[in-house]
C-alpha cells in the first residue's frame, strides 16, 4: 500500500484545533488531505469566479506565512464545500478514543497495563461503586431504585472434567484433566495423522541450515513418538530463502519435490516453514500460496522455537500438524460408548459459524464468513471449514444457502451448508437427524434477525439434499463481549479458585443474571492464566431437540475439552473458535490492498477495492460494488483442519 494511503486512513476522523486565531480554539474532524500541495490550492472566494489561493489567503486575512507550502492541507469539510486547513495551523485534540488497529507490541503494552488478578479486580470494582455513592443518586431515589455496594451474590455448579481417550498403544490409554490441563506425556494421539512426504522453507536469515534441519529430525521424531505415520527424513533438505521471495521460492522447492516424488506419488503432504519472529505479512503470504494455489497444509514455526530446541514446543507443534493431515488428538470417552444425550444415540452434526469485520478505518473491506463442521460421529472431534466473503460489516451470513441459475441445469443449489451436510454424509455414511449450530458474534439486537435468516438457511439446505429432509435444529449464540464476570465467594478457600485465584473450570450459572424466561447461561470452561476469565454466555434461540439445561451445559463443557491445539480447555466451544481461526485466516486469502494491513482510499470520499469468497455470488459492497469471490480452498486442504 502506499504510504500515504495508510497516512490516510490513520488520520480520518481524527479532532484537530485550529492555533493560528488566537484564542478562537474552533474543532474540525479530518475528513482526508488534499491531493495537491498547500501552494498549489486556490478556492473561490464570491460567486463571480475570482479565486484566491490558501497561501494568499491565511496571509492577508490573519497574518500567517505558512512555511511547509510543498506539504497537502488537511480537509476539514466535504466535497461540496471543501475546507482546507495547513497542517502547521492545526493541533491533534488531546484525549481522543484511538479506534484505529494497533500493532501487537501496543496490544501486549495494552493487556500487561489493564490486565488484574480476579481479587484485585474485585477490591477497584467495590471501591468504585462506594467512591460513586451510587446509592445516594437522587435520579435513582426518585424512582425508587435501590443500588448495593456489594457483588450480587449468585448460585453456581461447577461441571466436572470429561475423560479423554487417547490410542491403546501409549502407557496412559485415557486421563481426567484437572483444573482444566493435562498433558501429553506417555500418551499417544488418539488417531495419528500420516506424514509420509514433506520438506522445510527457512526464511529466518537468522537460522543457519544446520539448526533448521535439527529442528525438523525432532520435530519429527515427537511427530512419531506421539502416534504419527512421520517420515523422519524430508523430501527435500530444508532450503533457505528470502523472506520477500516467498511466493517463488515455496512454487520452485514444491515442483522440485514433486520431480523427485514422481508420477506415481505426486502428493506433498506438510510444508514446514521457518519465519522471523516479526515476520510482517510473511506469514499471511505462506498461507495463501499453500492453501489456495499449491494445495499443501503447512505449519509455521518461529525462530524463538527453533532456537528453544524444547520439547514441549515439539509436543504443541505436533499436536497442530496432526489435525491437520487429518488425524485426531483425543476424543471424549463417552463420545466412544456412546453416553452423550442427543449426540450419540443419532447422527448428529455440530457446526460453529462466525463473521469477523475489517478493522476500524477499514471502510472498504469485505466481512468474511466462517462456517465449520463435524465430520465424524460419534466422536465429534474433526472439523471440516469453509470460508465467504461477504458486504462490508455484514453480519448475517449469506453464504449459508443459495441458488443460482445454470443456463442448462436450471436452478442449482449451493452454499456452505449443504455443502458440508454432503461431507458429513461422505465422511461418515450417516445422514444427519440433528444439528446443533453455535453461532459467534451476534449481539442481542441482532438475535432473532439473524436466527430467522440463518435457520431459514439451513432449512432450505436440507431440503435441497432430499424432499422432507428436515433434521431437528438447536441454534445457540456464544457471546464473549460481555461485562458479566464471575469471581469466587470465598478468596481465602484455595479449593474454590484456580492457581491464578480465579472461578474453577466448569463453573456454570444459569439463574439470577440471566434472561429470567429464555434458555441462557454463563459457563466459563477455562483455567484462568493471566487476569479475570470471562465465561462465555450461551443463549439458546431455537431448540427442536429439548435439550435440558444440564444436558446443554454438560455437552457444551465437555467439547471444550475436545480443541485441538493445546491440552487445556478452552473458554469457547471448539466449533466456534475453529470458525474465528478459519474466518481470520481467510483475511489472508484475499488481495493485499484489501487485507487486513489498510484499506485503499481515491482521496476524500474515495471508494477502495473490495475482495470476496468462492461462494458469494451477486454479493453487493457498499455503494452497489459487488465483492469479489475469495480464491477457492484446494480441495484437499478444505476437507481437514487447515485453519489450525
Amino acid at each position: 500500500m502506499p504510504r500515504s494511503c495508510c497516512v490516510l486512513t490513520s488520520i480520518r476522523g481524527v479532532k484537530v484545533e485550529v492555533t493560528h486565531r488566537g484564542n478562537m480554539r474552533r474543532k474540525y474532524r479530518i475528513s482526508g488531505l488534499t491531493t495537491q500541495a498547500t501552494r498549489e490550492l486556490t478556492f473561490p472566494v464570491d460567486e463571480g469566479g475570482t479565486v484566491k489561493s490558501v497561501v494568499q489567503y491565511f496571509q492577508e486575512t490573519y497574518g500567517f506565512a505558512i512555511q511547509h507550502t510543498y506539504l497537502p492541507c488537511l480537509q476539514v469539510g466535504n466535497q461540496q464545500r471543501p475546507n482546507y486547513l495547513p497542517m502547521e495551523v492545526c493541533k491533534i485534540v488531546e484525549g481522543q478514543r484511538y479506534s484505529k488497529r494497533l500493532n501487537q507490541n501496543q496490544i501486549r503494552a495494552l493487556l500487561d497495563e489493564t490486565c488484574q488478578y480476579p481479587r484485585d479486580r474485585e477490591r477497584d470494582i467495590t471501591q468504585m461503586v462506594k467512591h460513586n455513592a451510587y446509592q445516594e443518586d437522587p435520579y435513582a431515589k426518585e424512582f425508587g431504585i435501590k443500588i448495593s455496594d456489594c457483588l450480587a451474590s449468585v448460585d453456581a455448579r461447577i461441571l466436572p472434567a470429561p475423560r479423554l481417550k487417547y490410542n491403546e498403544t501409549g502407557r496412559e490409554k485415557d486421563c481426567i484433566p484437572r483444573v482444566g490441563q493435562w498433558n501429553m506425556m506417555n500418551k499417544k494421539m488418539v488417531n495419528g495423522g500420516k506424514v509420509r512426504s514433506w520438506m522445510c522453507v527457512n526464511f529466518a536469515r537468522n537460522v543457519p541450515d544446520k539448526l533448521a534441519r535439527d529442528f525438523c529430525h525432532q520435530l519429527a521424531q515427537m511427530c512419531q513418538d506421539s502416534g504419527m505415520d512421520f517420515a523422519l527424513e524430508p523430501v527435500l533438505p530444508p532450503m533457505s530463502a528470502r523472506p520477500d521471495q516467498v511466493e517463488r521460492a515455496l512454487k520452485a522447492r514444491y515442483h522440485e519435490a514433486m520431480n523427485i516424488l514422481g508420477p506415481q506419488r505426486r502428493e506433498l503432504d506438510l510444508l514446514i516453514g521457518i519465519l522471523p519472529d516479526n515476520n510482517g505479512s510473511l506469514y499471511g503470504d505462506l498461507k495463501r500460496v499453500c492453501e489456495i494455489d499449491l494445495g499443501i497444509v503447512s505449519q509455521c514455526c518461529c525462530t524463538k522455537q527453533v532456537f528453544k530446541l524444547n520439547k514441549q514446543i515439539y509436543a504443541n507443534i505436533a499436536l497442530k500438524i496432526n489435525v491437520k493431515v487429518g488425524g485426531r488428538n483425543t476424543v471424549l470417552v463417552d463420545a466412544l460408548s456412546r453416553r452423550i444425550p442427543l449426540v450419540t444415540d443419532r447422527p448428529t452434526i455440530i457446526f460453529g459459524a462466525d463473521v469477523t469485520h475489517p478493522h476500524p478505518g477499514e471502510d472498504s473491506s469485505p466481512s468474511i464468513a466462517a462456517v465449520v463442521a463435524s465430520q465424524d460421529w460419534p466422536e465429534v472431534t474433526r472439523y471440516a471449514g469453509l470460508v465467504s466473503a461477504q458486504a462490508h460489516r455484514q453480519e448475517l451470513i449469506e453464504d449459508l444457502y443459495k441458488v443460482r441459475q445454470d443456463p442448462q441445469k436450471g436452478p442449482v443449489s449451493s452454499g456452505m451448508i449443504r455443502e458440508l451436510l454432503i461431507s458429513f454424509k461422505k465422511s461418515t455414511g450417516e445422514k444427519p437427524q440433528r444439528i446443533i449450530f453455535y453461532r459467534d458474534g451476534v449481539s442481542e439486537g441482532q438475535f432473532y434477525q439473524v436466527l430467522l435468516f440463518e435457520l431459514n438457511a439451513i432449512r432450505k439446505a436440507c431440503a435441497s439434499l432430499e424432499a422432507n429432509y428436515q433434521p431437528q435444529v438447536t441454534f445457540i449464540v456464544v457471546q464473549k463481549r460481555h461485562h458479566t464476570r464471575l469471581f469466587a465467594h470465598n478468596h481465602n478457600d484455595k479449593n474454590s479458585m484456580d492457581r491464578s485465584g480465579n472461578i474453577l473450570p466448569g463453573t456454570v450459572v444459569d439463574t439470577k443474571i440471566c434472561h429470567p424466561t429464555e434458555f441462557d447461561f454463563y459457563l466459563c470452561s477455562h483455567a484462568g492464566i493471566k487476569g479475570t476469565s470471562r465465561p462465555a454466555h450461551y443463549h439458546v434461540l431455537w431448540d427442536e431437540n429439548n435439550f435440558t439445561a444440564d444436558g446443554l451445559q454438560t455437552l457444551t463443557n465437555n467439547l471444550c475439552y475436545t480443541y485441538a491445539r493445546c491440552t487445556r480447555s478452552v473458554s469457547i466451544v471448539p466449533p466456534a473458535y475453529y470458525a474465528h481461526l478459519a474466518a481470520f485466516r481467510a483475511r489472508f486469502y484475499m488481495e493485499p490492498e484489501s487485507s487486513d494491513s489498510g484499506s485503499m482510499a481515491s482521496g476524500p470520499g474515495g471508494r477502495g477495492p473490495t475482495s470476496g469468497s468462492s461462494a458469494s455470488r451477486g454479493t453487493r459492497a457498499p455503494g452497489g460494488a459487488a465483492v469479489k469471490p475469495l480464491p477457492a480452498l484446494k480441495d484437499n486442504v478444505k476437507n481437514v483442519m487447515f485453519y489450525c
